[in-house]
């Protein structure tokens, strides 16, 4: 089935929906088109996010996808999260490296977030552009909500603040949506989770580089994050793909390229 890249924002579920503080059952917000949109083809723009705790081995074939796309003819946009704009990219340095109260970082994030849809992501799509992005909202959701404990409510309530369209894409396909003039939720038409134990992962960061201050954390932060990456994938099954990222490199590479294979994305 062809992606849809934005969700109903004004109609995401109320707050007593969400459990506070650590509970991760989230009802996933209803689709903003009663068609779906066209297949990513001669000019339509792709938005795609990788997702994965913190040694599962996104950035190796982020880097082959995008090789893969740009022999295929289409040009690409590979950016991250937090980060991908020079203020962003300072408001990263920021949360990675200086001691803050969970608040406080939730803010900076969707503040990053926001530049870097309005400047980078939203026009990248209208030009038609492949936009692979190493994280989005969804690592927000795992590592601040399920890692940190952080309310779910606040996080709703600031992804639909943030990732309003407000005219930054408008309707990229010429579909009618469901209701006039209603608000939009900018998401990714495909997210590829990288599965892998918390164990296994701190096991491969070991002696690789000078942790920060996430990756510093203990195994079980990181058994709550991946936890909370499976909950966003229960809410979100239509837009997740989950890779078995413990497997050898070549053969996950494979199991990504079957992804895109399967969606007519790449051939």
């Amino acid at each position: 089935m062809a992606p849809t890249l934005f969700t109903a924002c004004n109609t995401l579920p109320p707050e007593e929906v969400v459990p506070p503080k650590g509970g991760l059952s989230v009802e996933p917000a209803p689709t903003l088109f009663d068609s779906p949109l066209a297949l990513p083809s001669g000019g339509a723009g792709l938005f795609i996010s990788f997702e994965g705790i913190d040694g599962a081995g996104k950035s190796t074939h982020i880097a082959g996808l995008a090789d893969a796309f740009e022999a295929q003819g289409r040009v690409v946009t590979l950016t991250r999260e937090p980060g991908g704009t020079p203020l962003a990219e300072k408001l990263r340095a920021t949360v990675l490296g200086d001691p803050m109260d969970a608040l406080t970082e939730v803010l900076l994030i969707f503040a990053a977030r926001r530049d870097h849809l309005v400047n980078v992501i939203a026009p990248a799509l209208l030009r038609g552009e492949v936009v692979l992005c190493d994280r989005f909202t969804d690592a927000t959701f795992a590592y601040q909500g399920a890692g940190r404990g952080f309310d779910l409510n606040v996080l709703s309530t600031l992804e639909r603040w943030v990732q309003c369209d407000e005219g930054l894409l408008g309707d990229p396909a010429g579909n009618k949506p469901m209701k006039p003039e209603i608000e939009t939720v900018i998401e990714p038409h495909l997210t590829v989770w990288f599965d892998l134990p918390p164990e296994e992962a701190a096991f491969r960061l070991a002696g690789t580089r000078v942790p920060d201050k996430f990756e510093s954390q203990p195994v079980e932060f990181f058994r709550r994050v991946a936890q909370g990456y499976a909950d966003r994938q229960q809410g979100h099954p239509e837009r997740f793909a989950r890779i078995d990222a413990s497997q050898a490199r070549d053969v996950v590479w494979q199991a990504v390229l079957q992804v895109f294979i399967g969606k007519g994305w790449l051939s």
